[in-house]
Parts: structure tokens; C-alpha cells; sequence
């Protein structure tokens, strides 16, 4: 690559206006194809970060108009980055074998659904059962709701 940009610069009687443009055009290049990450990578990057209990690499992912619904009333259980992040920092303290095991994952449009076991929450050992649906926005997960079994 620098061999061919040395031969391009050279052909140009104004080497300095021809490095910009190609400097330019590289950095066009770069922006207009940057790779996003999709809705499943999302979720995915939050998965990884949530089972090595890493606050920060968890809240990477999460919308800071984050909201929490439990799905069974349709009531809102948390809102925003910042409970979100106070919560989970807790419970990742609390915690230290907590593990989640995605059972099925399915991706419509910017939803994430996953059916996970979760253990290891609190000390427990108790497997706990969930279906999470994750919306996603511009990257970061704006929403999620808790399908709890009912038994």
C-alpha cells in the first residue's frame, strides 16, 4: 500500500494537494464502510460483558434512555443508563459465579430474543429461566423485556 501511494504521489506535479486528496479519500473510504455492529452483536457484545461481570464493557452497549419492562403487566421495572449501571454493578459485586447460558437466540429486524439460564445470581444456585427481548438502536440496547416462567 505505501509503495503504491509513493508511485501515485510522485506522478503528480503537486505532490503535497495529491497526498491530501488520498488522505481524503481514505478517510472517506474508512467512514463510509466503517463495519457496524449488527443488532445480534450487539447483544452479543452485552452477553459476553454481563458473564465477566465488566460494568464498563457492559454499559457500552446500553442506551442511556435504557428502559426495563417486565412483560407478564406491561410495567416499566428500571429507567436509564445510570440505574441500569448502579444495578448491574451490584449485582455483578454480589455474584461472582453468575452465568448466562443462551438456550435460543433469535433475531427479527433491530430484536434480539433470547432464551436464557441464568445461574449463579446473588450466590444462589438456583437456575433461573427468562426470555429477553433486546430492541436496538444506532448500536446500544434502548430497551428490554423480562419474560419471567411462570410456574
Amino acid at each position: 500500500m505505501v509503495g503504491r501511494l509513493k508511485i501515485i504521489v510522485q506522478r503528480y506535479k503537486y505532490p503535497s494537494k495529491s497526498l491530501l486528496f488520498l488522505l481524503g479519500m481514505l478517510f472517506f473510504y474508512q467512514s463510509a464502510y466503517a463495519q457496524k455492529m449488527s443488532p445480534e452483536e450487539v447483544v452479543q457484545k452485552q452477553l459476553e460483558a454481563y458473564n465477566s461481570r465488566d460494568i464498563d464493557k457492559f454499559m457500552e452497549v446500553i442506551d442511556q434512555d435504557i428502559a426495563f419492562y417486565n412483560y407478564a403487566d406491561g410495567k416499566q421495572t428500571m429507567q436509564g443508563g445510570q440505574a441500569c449501571k448502579e444495578f448491574y454493578s451490584a449485582l455483578f459485586e454480589a455474584s461472582p459465579k453468575l452465568h448466562s447460558t443462551i438456550l435460543t437466540r433469535t433475531v427479527f429486524g433491530n430484536k434480539v430474543i433470547d432464551h436464557e439460564h441464568i445461574t449463579g445470581r446473588n450466590g444462589s444456585n438456583e437456575l433461573i429461566e427468562l426470555v429477553l427481548i433486546f430492541e436496538i438502536q444506532a448500536e446500544k440496547i434502548k430497551k428490554i423485556t423480562v419474560l419471567r416462567k411462570e410456574e
